[in-house]
Parts: C-alpha cells; structure tokens; sequence
C-alpha cells in the first residue's frame, strides 16, 4: 500500500492577534467564494478562495468576534467587543453602518436578502437591525423576560426567510420567528454551546457543547431534537464543520491542544492535522467540500485539503514533503 499524502496546508498570515472565527460566503455565479476571518487584533480580513488577501476592514476599536459574509458577498456584518456591530461593503471595504450596544457583541448573522440583521452577545440579547432604517431602534427576541439567554449569546444564524437560531452559555438552543419574534422551539444541553454554524448545504445546525457535536436538522420538525445526531469525542471540540457535499466527515478545532481532526459521522477519528502553533478556535469546510480553513491562537489561518495531492487553487498536484 502506497502511504497516503499528508495534507499540506496553505498558511495565511496578516492578523496579529489569535483569529477567532472564519467563515466562507456560499459559491458565487463564476464558481468561486470569499473566505473572511475575525480576530482579535479587531480588523476582519477578506480572501478569495485561493486565501488570498483582498482586503481588511478597518474601523472596529476593539475584539472582533464574529464576521458573516451575505449570500451574494457584497455585504459582511461583523460583531466587535468595542460594543457595535458594523456592516461592510466588501467592494470598497467602507463602513455602511454602525450599530451601538450596551456590551461586547460575540455574534452576527445577515438575512439571506441583505436587509436586516440579527446580533448577540454579553448582554443575552438578540436584536434585529432593519438596513433600509438603519436610525430605527431595533426589535428585540424575547423569551419570558427582557433577556433572549439566560446567558452570554455565543451564536446567532438566519435560517429561510422568518427563522432566526440563536445559541448561548445557559446551554440552549433557541428557534425564533422573526415576523413575530417569538421563541417556537428551544432545545436543551448538559453544557453551555461553545459554538454553532449553520450548513446551508447539509440543512444542519452543528453545534460543540461539552465533549459533544450535534448534528440538528435546522427547522425541527418534532420535539426533544428529533433527528438529532450528536456524538461525544475525548475532548471539548471549539468548532466543527460537516462536509457539504459528501456528509461523511467533520472537522473540529480544540482549545485544548494545536491540532486539527477529521472524524467519520460515526466519531471515528481519520485524520489529526499539525501545523498551528496555538490552540484552534475555529474550522469551517469550503462550500464546494474541497478544503477546510482553521483559525487559531497564534494569529494564523491554514487552509486543508480535502484531498491532499489534487491540483485546486494554490495547490500544484503537492505531496507531502515536496
């Protein structure tokens, strides 16, 4: 048997403080897609899908902790600890506009039609910015008291037309109607969510919490999680991603160690990937499924191949070692 080739991966420097989320926009018209990063050093960075630079957006004063590109990626709404949440034309890298709250904002997300915009974060508060009145106060999701969580909102995400998610610390996970915005259903975990990504294209949540990721059908169709799948790993993953296309593997990031994992949908782990020098906050698959990008402590994104060895991108047909 021929040893199998070690992924090699592509390092994209720039940012000078630990990254602390990625995200790609969806696949555009010609093919390709736009990855962009959140980092501590408060400056969100945009890339082609080769992890080239485009450009950075420049006009947070603080953390940024979240970054999500819209649909058609002419927008990107970002969440800062400098207590706003920007949205951005990617073209130009202008600030459109620049929404104050009362605490660190940890999470962001942008209707699938660029018009409004949904926030979370240390003050347990989910709001919805309208783009077409930005001067308007925001509406806020409310559970049975004035707080959305009963604490910090680790993630937001925009599901359809009317359906926000939002996850926090207390442990939950919260569907919300956003024309009325009322609470439809919630689900419930031992642990608080250290993180959760919408899979447009596997119409999944995935969610870590604990030692656990959870696989939740994005529009529950029952009650108590039905078609839930969640499996425990030896350790407390800080982000995962399914594979778009195939659904036959994740990846996970760990705070605890500087390592990268693929793990069959079964837990299985195939793969444990070296090359960051800190603790992996975030990973996050490419929509086409080719490659996967992780963030880390040390100030760096690394691009994987899916296939090592395959000519795409940056690429040439590489072999570990070569």
């Amino acid at each position: 048997m021929s040893t199998p080739l070690r992924s090699t991966p592509l390092v994209a420097p720039g940012h000078t403080r630990p990254v602390t989320h990625l995200s790609f926009s969806p696949t555009q018209a010609d093919g390709t897609f736009l990855l962009v990063s959140s980092c501590k050093d408060g400056n969100p960075m945009l890339r082609e899908w080769t992890g080239d630079w485009i450009g950075t957006f420049l006009g947070h004063k603080g953390a940024v902790w979240s970054t999500k590109l819209a649909p058609d990626a002419a927008r990107a709404v970002s969440g800062s600890a400098d207590f706003t949440a920007k949205v951005w034309d990617t073209y130009s890298g202008a600030v459109l506009h620049s929404f104050p709250h009362n605490h660190i904002v940890r999470t962001v997300a942008i209707s699938p039609t660029s018009s409004r915009i949904l926030t979370g974060g240390q003050e347990k508060k989910v709001r919805i910015f309208d783009l077409s009145r930005p001067d308007a106060d925001p509406e806020f999701l409310v559970d049975n008291n004035s707080l959305s969580h009963d604490g910090v909102v680790k993630s937001v995400v925009w599901v359809g037309d009317h359906t926000g998610v939002t996850a926090g610390e207390d442990g939950k996970i919260k569907w919300w109607d956003l024309r009325t915005r009322k609470l439809t259903t919630s689900l419930s975990f031992a642990n608080p969510i250290t993180s959760m990504e919408l899979s447009v294209q596997t119409s999944r949540l995935v969610a870590t919490s604990g030692k656990t990721v959870s696989f939740i059908p994005v529009l529950p169709s029952g009650h108590d999680g039905a078609g839930t799948h969640t499996l425990t790993l030896p350790y407390s993953p800080s982000s995962a991603s399914i594979h778009p296309i195939l659904q036959d593997r994740f990846v996970t990031g760990n705070s605890g160690d500087e390592w990268v994992r693929v793990h069959g949908m079964d837990g299985e782990e195939r793969e444990v990937l070296k090359g960051h020098h800190g603790p992996v906050h975030c990973v996050e698959f490419s929509p086409d499924g080719e490659m996967y990008a992780s963030g880390s402590e040390d100030g760096t994104i690394r691009l994987w191949q899916t296939t090592p060895g395959k000519t795409y991108g940056l690429w040439q047909g590489m072999s570990g070692g070569h």
